[in-house]
C-alpha cells in the first residue's frame, strides 16, 4: 500500500509539473522524498537508503559526463557554421522531386552526428519546413519526415543522450549497443526511405527561398571548413577511436573553425559553448538559437535523481511483488511484446521519454534476467519500443515538442513511419539477434 501511495504522489507531482509548466526536476524531487519514505517504513535506515542512491548514482556519472559534452557540441555546431553548411548545400542541390527525401536523410545526417532529437527538429527542422511552406509542400508530410530523420539519431547515435542513458541503466556498452541498433534499423529505414522517395515524387516542392540562402551567406563564411567537425564526429568512431575522444575532436575543431572562418573571438566561443548560441536577426535566431552546457544541466539532473530510483528499488527490493507478476507475463506472452505494453503505459503515463525509460528499466530489468534475458537484450528491446514509442503519444513531450517547434498538429504522427516500422519490424525478426 505504502508503494502504491508514493506512485501516487509521484504521478501527482509529474502531472502537475507538465500542467504548470514546472520542471519535471521538482516532480522528480517529490517522488524520491515518497520512495525514501517507503524506505523507511520498511525498515531501511536514512545512511541505508543514501548509499543505496549513491551507488547508483556513481554508475551513471560516465552517462552525464557524456550528456554535458553534447552540450558544448550543439553550441559548436551552431556557431562554427556546420549546421547551417549541411542546409545550404542541401538546399543547394534540391530538385523538385527531391525535397522530402533530401530533408529526411539530412535529419538523419545530423540526428546521428549530434544526437539530439530536439536540437535537429529546432534548427534543420524549421527550416526545413520553412523551405516546405514557401514551396507548397504538404507541411503535415514534410513533418512527419522531419520526426522519422531526428529520431532515427535520437535512438541509435552514439552521442544521443537516450541511447547513453540507456546504456548506463542497464549496464552495457554503448558502442555494442549502437552495433546492434544500426542492424536492427536497416529493414525500418529501407522501407522508410521507399516510402518516402515515393512520397517526395508525389509532392514536389515548386521553388526555394532564395532569401534564407542570402541569410545564410550574410551571417556565416559558407567555407568547407565547416565540415570538419562533423567529419570527426562521424568518422572518427567508425575507426574505432573512443566516442569521448571524437567528441573532443569535434568541439576543438568546432572552436578553430568559429575562431579562424568565422571570426568569432575565442572568449565568445568559450561563452557560447556554455550559455548556447544567439544567432544576429530574428530569422536565424529562430532557426539557430540554442545549445550549450546550460542545455543539458537538466537532464543531467534528471538523470542523477532517476539513479537515485533505481538504487532505492534495488536497495529495498520494494518492486519484487510487481516484477513477478510482470516476469509471469513475459513468460506467457515473450519478454518483447511485456515491454512494449509497459513502454506504452510508462510513456502516458509520465509524458516523458526519460522517466518512461527508466521506469521501464526499474521495472523490467530483474524479470528480464529471471528468465534468461541478457543486459544487452533488456538494452535492444527499449532502444526499440520505450525510446520511440514515448515519442509517438501526443502528450508526451518526446512527442508535442518537436511538433510545437514544426508549427504542426498530431496528423504528423502516422507519417512518421521509421518511428513504428522500428518495434514492428524488430518483434518479427528478434530472433535473428537474440535467442529467445
Amino acid at each position: 500500500m505504502e508503494l502504491l501511495i508514493a506512485f501516487g504522489v509521484f504521478l501527482v507531482a509529474m502531472i502537475a509539473a507538465i500542467i504548470k509548466g514546472f520542471s519535471m526536476v521538482i516532480a522528480l524531487v517529490i517522488g524520491l522524498v515518497a520512495f525514501l519514505t517507503v524506505g523507511r517504513i520498511k525498515g531501511f535506515s536514512l545512511k541505508e537508503l543514501a548509499s543505496m542512491s549513491l551507488g547508483s548514482i556513481k554508475d551513471s556519472v560516465v552517462v552525464i559526463e557524456v550528456m554535458l559534452i553534447i552540450g558544448f557540441i550543439t553550441a559548436v555546431w551552431r556557431v562554427s557554421g556546420t549546421i547551417t553548411i549541411f542546409v545550404y548545400y542541401g538546399m543547394k542541390v534540391i530538385m523538385p522531386p527531391l525535397f522530402l527525401i533530401i530533408t529526411f536523410g539530412l535529419c538523419c545526417l545530423l540526428s546521428y552526428a549530434l544526437g539530439t532529437s530536439f536540437g535537429v527538429a529546432g534548427t534543420v527542422g524549421v527550416i526545413f519546413m520553412t523551405l516546405a511552406r514557401s514551396g507548397g509542400v504538404d507541411p503535415v508530410i514534410t513533418a512527419g519526415v522531419i520526426m522519422s530523420g531526428i529520431y532515427f539519431g535520437d535512438r541509435g547515435s552514439p552521442v544521443s543522450s537516450s541511447a547513453n542513458m540507456v546504456a548506463g541503466v542497464t549496464g552495457t556498452k554503448i558502442y555494442d549497443n549502437v552495433k546492434l541498433m544500426m542492424k536492427t534499423a536497416l529493414l525500418p529505414l529501407a522501407v522508410s526511405t521507399v516510402i518516402y522517395s515515393v512520397l517526395s515524387v508525389m509532392n514536389p516542392i515548386s521553388h526555394v527561398d532564395e532569401n534564407l540562402i542570402r541569410q545564410f551567406e550574410d551571417s556565416f563564411d559558407i567555407s568547407l571548413w565547416a565540415f570538419l567537425p562533423a567529419v570527426f564526429m562521424l568518422l572518427l568512431p567508425l575507426l574505432k577511436v573512443g566516442i569521448i575522444k571524437a567528441m573532443f575532436a569535434s568541439i576543438i575543431s568546432g572552436v578553430m573553425v568559429a575562431w579562424l572562418v568565422q571570426g568569432v573571438s575565442l572568449p565568445e566561443v568559450m561563452k557560447i559553448c556554455v550559455l548556447g548560441y544567439n544567432a544576429e536577426g530574428d530569422r536565424l535566431a529562430a532557426i539557430l538559437n540554442g545549445g550549450g552546457l546550460i542545455s543539458m544541466i537538466e537532464i543531467a539532473v534528471i538523470l542523477l535523481i532517476s539513479s537515485a530510483y533505481s538504487g532505492i528499488f534495488n536497495g529495498t527490493n520494494m518492486l519484487d511483488s510487481l516484477q513477478n507478476k510482470i516476469g509471469d507475463a513475459c513468460g506467457r506472452r515473450g519478454r518483447f511484446p511485456v515491454m512494449i505494453f509497459m513502454s506504452i503505459i510508462s510513456a502516458m503515463v509520465f509524458c516523458n521519454q526519460t522517466i518512461a525509460t527508466l521506469i521501464c528499466s526499474d521495472l523490467m530489468k530483474k524479470p528480464y534476467l529471471d528468465r534468461g534475458g541478457s543486459k544487452e537484450e533488456l538494452a535492444m528491446d527499449m532502444e526499440n519500443s520505450v525510446i520511440l514509442i514515448a515519442c509517438m503519444i501526443p502528450w508526451c513531450i518526446g512527442c508535442s515538442v518537436p511538433l510545437s517547434f514544426l508549427g504542426v498538429g498530431y496528423g504528423a504522427v502516422p507519417l512518421a513511419v521509421y518511428m513504428y516500422l522500428v518495434p514492428v519490424c524488430y518483434i518479427f525478426t528478434k530472433k535473428k539477434w537474440f535467442a529467445t
